[in-house]
C-alpha cells in the first residue's frame, strides 16, 4: 500500500496508532489536530486520503467535506467518530465521504478501507471498477501492512478487544513495564510484540528471554545486550523457578539510562503466586507497570466469525484451497467452548480446511472434529461465555415478558421441566442407538421411570446400532 494519507483527529493516541500502522504499511503519513491545517495541506495538493474524525477543537470534520470535494475532486476522506448515532452516518454518507466507521475503530478494518480508497483513486482515472473489484483490490498489500503473519491481537471488533486496543495504544510508547495475562492461546506473546512493533522501539530488537537464556553468571548481561535498548519478553515468567525470577530482578536493578522496554506474559494468576510465596514480590512489582488482561475466545464470542473468515483467508494465501463455512457449521463453531482459544481455533480450521472435501464446510465435518477436541462447557448457542443455565435463564425471563404484567397460567413448573426433559431424553435415547437400559442408566434414571417418561412425553423410539 502506497501514497500519502492525511490524518486529523485531537486524539493524540489515534494519530500516533494510525501513524504507525499506515508508515509501516508504506504510505506517508501528515497528522494534525486541525482542520485548518488539513485544509492547507488539501489546497497544497497534498495527500491521496484524508481519515478525519468529526468533531475538531477548530471545527466539524463533516462539513469540510464539499470544501475538500470542491478543492480536490476524487480525493477520498474516511470519516472516524466517537458519536456513533445513525445520524451520523447518514450526515457522512450525504456529504460524499467514501467510508464511515465509529470509534472505537478496528485498526485492521480501518487499514482495509483506506487501501481500498488508495486503489479506488489510482484506478479512478483509467476505469471504474465497482465495489466487488475494490475489495479484491487490496490484496497482499493489505497482507503485508496488516499482517505480517502476527496480527492475531488485532483482530476483533468486541467491546472487550475494542478495549484492549486502546489500552496497548496508550502504552506502547511508554516506558512502562507490562505484564500480560490471559489463557493459552489468547495471543499473549503477539500482544507483546505488536506493543514492540507499533512503538518508538520498532527499530530495535525484540527478545524473547528463557529461563535458559537467564542461565549462567552471563547470562542477564547477554540478554540486556542482544536486546540494544529494545524490548525485552519473559515469556510465562510465573513458571520461572526462584533461581531464574532473582537473576531478573538484579537484571532490573542494574537498568540505565538506555534501558530495554520489559514485558512479561503469564498464564496462571501471579498475584496468588506471590501470597503463596512461589513468586517473589519484589519481581511482581517490578514487572506490574501496567497490567494487560487479554480476553479469552468464550468472552468475545462475536468475534469468532470473524476470525474464521480471517483464518480461512490466510490458509487461502498459504496455498490450501478455498473453503467456507455454511451458516450451520459456523453456528457449532460458535457454540463451542474453544479451551484453546484463537490458537486453538486457528489450528481446527486449517484441519478443516484440509479434511473437508467442499468448498462448503458443514456442520457434520465441524462435528467431527470438535468431538474429538477438549470442551471446558457443554457447547450451548447461548451468548459470550454463556453456561447452560444462563441460557435457560435468559430464555425464562423472555417467556415471563411476553405476558406482559400478567403471570402465566399455573403449572410452569411442569411444563418447564417437560421442555427440557424431552430433548434431553431425546439426544440421550439417539446417543445410545434407542437402547433404553443404556439409556436409563446414562441419564441415572430407573428403567421403569425413563419408560413412563417416554410415554408421558409421546417420544419416539428407534432401535438402531449405536454410536456413541
Amino acid at each position: 500500500m502506497d501514497g500519502t494519507v492525511l490524518v486529523a483527529d485531537d486524539d493524540r493516541t489515534i494519530r500516533t496508532v494510525l501513524t504507525q500502522a499506515l508508515t509501516r504499511a508504506g504510505c506517508k503519513v501528515h497528522a494534525t489536530s486541525s482542520l485548518v491545517t488539513l485544509m492547507r495541506w488539501v489546497e497544497e495538493g497534498k495527500g491521496d486520503l484524508v481519515i478525519s474524525d468529526v468533531m475538531m477543537p477548530d471545527g466539524n470534520g463533516l462539513e469540510m467535506l464539499p470544501k475538500i470535494s470542491e478543492e480536490r475532486p476524487g480525493l477520498p476522506v474516511i470519516v472516524i467518530s466517537a458519536q456513533n448515532t445513525i445520524m451520523t452516518a447518514i450526515q457522512a454518507a450525504e456529504a460524499d465521504a467514501y467510508d464511515y466507521l465509529p470509534k472505537p475503530f478496528d485498526l485492521p478494518d480501518l487499514m482495509k478501507r483506506a487501501a481500498r480508497a488508495l486503489e479506488t483513486k489510482r484506478r479512478a482515472a483509467s476505469q471504474r471498477i465497482d465495489s466487488a473489484a475494490r475489495a479484491a483490490a487490496q490484496g497482499s498489500a493489505i497482507a503485508a501492512a496488516a499482517e505480517q503473519g502476527e496480527d492475531l491481537p488485532l483482530v476483533g471488533r468486541t467491546p472487550l478487544m475494542q478495549a484492549l486496543y486502546r489500552l496497548v495504544a496508550r502504552v506502547m510508547n511508554t516506558d512502562l513495564p507490562v505484564l500480560i495475562t490471559g489463557e493459552s492461546g489468547t495471543g499473549k506473546s503477539l500482544i507483546a510484540r505488536a506493543i514492540h512493533d507499533f512503538s518508538d522501539r520498532r527499530t530495535l530488537p525484540f527478545v524473547v528471554a528463557s529461563a535458559a537464556d537467564l542461565a549462567g553468571a552471563d547470562g542477564p548481561a547477554s540478554v540486556v545486550a542482544r536486546a540494544r535498548g529494545g524490548s525485552i519478553l519473559f515469556d510465562e515468567v510465573g513458571d520461572l523457578d526462584a533461581d531464574a525470577q532473582a537473576r531478573i530482578v538484579r537484571m532490573l536493578d542494574t537498568f540505565g539510562d538506555t534501558a530495554p522496554r520489559v514485558m512479561a506474559t503469564s498464564q496462571g494468576d501471579l498475584m496468588q503466586k506471590m501470597e503463596s510465596g512461589s513468586f517473589r514480590q519484589d519481581l511482581f512489582y517490578r514487572l506490574g507497570g501496567v497490567a494487560v488482561a487479554v480476553p479469552s475466545l468464550r468472552e468475545r464470542v462475536d468475534d469468532i466469525p470473524l476470525l474464521a473468515e480471517h483464518f480461512l483467508t490466510r490458509a487461502e494465501r498459504d496455498g490450501m484451497p478455498l473453503r467456507r463455512f455454511s451458516n450451520p457449521a459456523m453456528d457449532l463453531v460458535r457454540a463451542y467452548s474453544w479451551p484453546g482459544n484463537v490458537r486453538q481455533l486457528e489450528n481446527t480450521i486449517r484441519r478443516l480446511v484440509v479434511t473437508s472435501a467442499e468448498e462448503e464446510i458443514g456442520r457434520s465435518e465441524v462435528e467431527l472434529v470438535l468431538g474429538n477436541q477438549p470442551a471446558i462447557e457443554p457447547m450451548v448457542g447461548g451468548g459470550e461465555g454463556e453456561k447452560l443455565s444462563a441460557s435457560v435463564g435468559k430464555h425464562l425471563r423472555r417467556y415471563f415478558d411476553l405476558h406482559g404484567g400478567v403471570l402465566p397460567p399455573p403449572g410452569l413448573y411442569q411444563r418447564i421441566l417437560k421442555e427440557v426433559e424431552m430433548p434431553l431424553i431425546e439426544i440421550a435415547l439417539d446417543a445410545t442407538g434407542g437402547n433404553q437400559a443404556k439409556c436409563a442408566d446414562l441419564l441415572g434414571i430407573n428403567r421403569n421411570t425413563l419408560r413412563k417418561k417416554i410415554t408421558d412425553l409421546d417420544i419416539r423410539v428407534t432401535r438402531r446400532r449405536k454410536l456413541m
